[in-house]
């Protein structure tokens, strides 16, 4: 009768494990150096590591799949390995299909605390693997730095809430407006995402907050500047 019930609760739990290894997304993470003749690509070795940097990469696609609300892996894109390169070249990071090629010389001039400067861009470049994609740059990097602010990673050089020229600015300017948004409706970044998994259309906006974007640009800048204008409080100082 043991013998039974043993074979039994390993069954039940080898079933438990197969079912919940089902609604999981197994992807690999490759990291490899390709500039250790240059200090950048020492100072990725000896500071970072491949283990820590994949390490982060997989903390930063779960973060990625909650803020996307991407609970299942139908919700998410088809992707089983993410390779990130340290190479020669210039620029401090760009992502190709699903490789992440990060500049040795951006690494070597990186200041004060590596690893909180190398996970910013780290989180920003790993969005982009997951989110759905679309023509429009200034809207991608902008949710990629909009990940990048929720994870607490954003450099010290950033625009202040409302800050920028317009709302499609890109980057970080984009990435507060997008909070703004979140603000409006709980859940917004990752339902603009999933509507983005076909197209960009400015329309996005109105259908999910009620409100034409350009409206909400104002709407956020009328918070940063109440009952004035940019214009007038410029006005207003040099007077």
């Amino acid at each position: 009768m043991a013998y039974h019930s043993n074979f039994f609760f390993y069954i039940l739990t080898t079933l438990v494990i197969f079912l919940g290894l089902q609604g999981t997304q197994a992807v690999e993470y490759v990291v490899t150096n390709q500039a250790l003749t240059t200090e950048g690509g020492v100072r990725f070795r000896n500071e970072l590591g491949a283990e820590y940097v994949k390490q982060r990469m997989a903390a930063a696609t779960q973060f990625i799949w909650t803020i996307f609300n991407q609970n299942t892996q139908a919700d998410r894109k088809n992707v089983q390995v993410v390779n990130l390169i340290v190479e020669n070249r210039e620029g401090i990071a760009v992502t190709i299909g699903n490789g992440i090629h990060i500049g040795a010389n951006y690494i070597q001039g990186i200041k004060g605390d590596i690893k909180t400067d190398f996970n910013g861009v780290l989180y920003h470049e790993m969005t982009h693997i997951w989110q759905w994609y679309d023509k429009n740059p200034n809207i991608v990097g902008g949710i990629a730095d909009y990940v990048r602010l929720k994870a607490n990673y954003i450099p010290g050089h950033w625009v202040k809430p409302g800050g920028g020229e317009r709302w499609n600015q890109g980057y970080d300017v984009t990435a507060r407006f997008l909070e703004y948004c979140e603000s409006l409706r709980n859940g917004f970044v990752a339902e603009l995402n999933k509507k983005m998994r076909t197209s960009f259309d400015v329309n996005y906006f109105e259908q999910l907050l009620g409100k034409t974007v350009d409206q909400l640009w104002k709407d956020l800048q009328g918070q940063v500047w109440p009952g004035l204008t940019k214009l007038n409080c410029l006005l207003l100082l040099l007077l």
